[in-house]
Formats: structure tokens, C-alpha cells, sequence
């Protein structure tokens, strides 16, 4: 385990209300201090962090890989970051676009056309995870002569197909 500052922050924290807490139950400073260093680890990872990670949007970042990206669409929102700031597919054409992304899901629609534009691909990255989290995450590549000019990254309501009707 690595022992950052918001670690500790937070076993001082918790540390403190089970503290307070036993207090309130037992006047013996000794004993509450004792109660309170024993259960302060057992509070903070089996309580405390779990209902962090619940309530945070926090992700692992993971470099990105073709084989992954079209096996498990649904943990795409892990390399898109990465993607996007390396400049992996910048300046790639639409074929080597297709062989690590696979075929585009969808293409963005262009009003002056009033049709779908070939030069905007569309994936969806999934659902990131979090306790209130009710949008899921995409990416448009646009295409400028055949080459990747911009990738970007955008959030869209999850909807159901109960919830279309």
C-alpha cells in the first residue's frame, strides 16, 4: 500500500469521529484512543473508502489497444484518454482507423447536408462508473482528406429502449 497525504488526511478523519463517536459511550480517554486505533483501518477500508468509490467518478487509465477496444466496448472510456492525448490515431487514414477501431457505430449528422457525414465517426466508450452517473461517454473522429484531424471526446443521456416509447 503507498501511503499518500489524502490517506492519511482521511485515516486522521476517520480516526478522529470513531474517537469522538466512542466517546460519547465511554468517559476513559485510554480506552476510546485504544477502540479508535484498532478500528480506524477496519472503518476506513471496509466503510469509508468503499463509499467513496461509490460516490466518485474515479477510473483506472489504461494505454491503448486495439484488441481490447473491439473485444470489451464497453471499457473503452480506460483508453480514450490516453488515445487522445498521445495523438495515437492522428493522422491515420480511414482504413487503418477501421482495423484498430473496427467499423464506426454511427456518423454524426450534418445539418447544411441534411444527411450523415462520412467524415465523422462516432463509438461509444461506455458507462463510467459511478453511483450517479447517467450519461455515457463517446468519441467522434473526424476525417479531413482521408486522415484524422480531431478526436473528441463527449457525454450523451443514457437511454433505454422501455424509456423511447
Amino acid at each position: 500500500m503507498i501511503i499518500t497525504p489524502i490517506l492519511v488526511i482521511f485515516m486522521v478523519v476517520v480516526f478522529v469521529l470513531l474517537f469522538l463517536f466512542f466517546n460519547t459511550v465511554d468517559r476513559r480517554k485510554w480506552l476510546t484512543a485504544i477502540i479508535s486505533i484498532v478500528l480506524t483501518p477496519l472503518v476506513y477500508f471496509y466503510m469509508f473508502y468503499p463509499f467513496i468509490n461509490i460516490i466518485s467518478n474515479y477510473h483506472h487509465q489504461k494505454y491503448f489497444d486495439s484488441e481490447a477496444w473491439i473485444e470489451k466496448p464497453a471499457l473503452r472510456y480506460e483508453m480514450i484518454d490516453n488515445t487522445i492525448e498521445s495523438d495515437t490515431l492522428i493522422g491515420s487514414t480511414k482504413e487503418d482507423v477501421t482495423q484498430l477501431l473496427g467499423k464506426y457505430e454511427w456518423l454524426s449528422w450534418n445539418e447544411t447536408k441534411i444527411a450523415h457525414d462520412d467524415n465523422k465517426w462516432n463509438y461509444g466508450l461506455g458507462i463510467e462508473p459511478g453511483a450517479f452517473n447517467k450519461q455515457k461517454e463517446c468519441i467522434e473522429v473526424t476525417f479531413k482528406n482521408n486522415k484524422v484531424v480531431k478526436l473528441k471526446s463527449y457525454q450523451e443521456e443514457i437511454t433505454f429502449e422501455d424509456e423511447k416509447e
